[in-house]
């Protein structure tokens, strides 16, 4: 396994393993190419893929607000779960984010992914029950 930074070209192989992996997406919005070129370019150090040769088989997308570090769309390909994967992406993000200067790393996992709710638990991450997520959309596709 090789882990490396990823590029625009990676675009149709990340969807792939977002949709095999059964992780929710937003292709219409949030992540169409357009919207993923323009995150490449504020983050270019934050987009990470781990290869089984050429064969794409995890991604994290990392970003930064200024205060803290955002860990996003962690994935891994079904075949490939339960190899430590996941935790070596995990810490490759949370490294370039250290470099960044961000002292707290965060991240939002859906209520009803036990997976990955236990997954960031067991990796030392503090599931804060009384805090509430809210947003406010132009539309239900981004």
């Amino acid at each position: 396994m090789k882990i490396k930074n990823l590029s625009l070209s990676h675009y149709d192989e990340l969807l792939n393993l977002w949709r095999e992996a059964g992780l929710p997406h937003k292709p219409k919005g949030r992540d169409k190419k357009e919207a993923i070129e323009e995150q490449l370019k504020a983050y270019p150090d934050l987009f990470i893929g781990a290869f089984d040769g050429e064969k794409l088989i995890a991604s994290v997308i990392g970003s930064d607000d200024g205060r803290k570090g955002w860990i996003n769309r962690l994935a891994v390909h079904p075949k490939y779960q339960g190899k430590g994967i996941a935790e070596a992406i995990l810490k490759e993000i949370e490294t370039r984010l250290h470099k960044r200067g961000r002292k707290i790393i965060c991240v939002l996992v859906e209520d009803w992914n036990e997976k990955s709710i236990k997954f960031f638990v067991k990796n030392g991450y503090i599931l804060h029950k009384d805090i509430f997520y809210l947003s406010k959309r132009e539309n239900l596709d981004i």
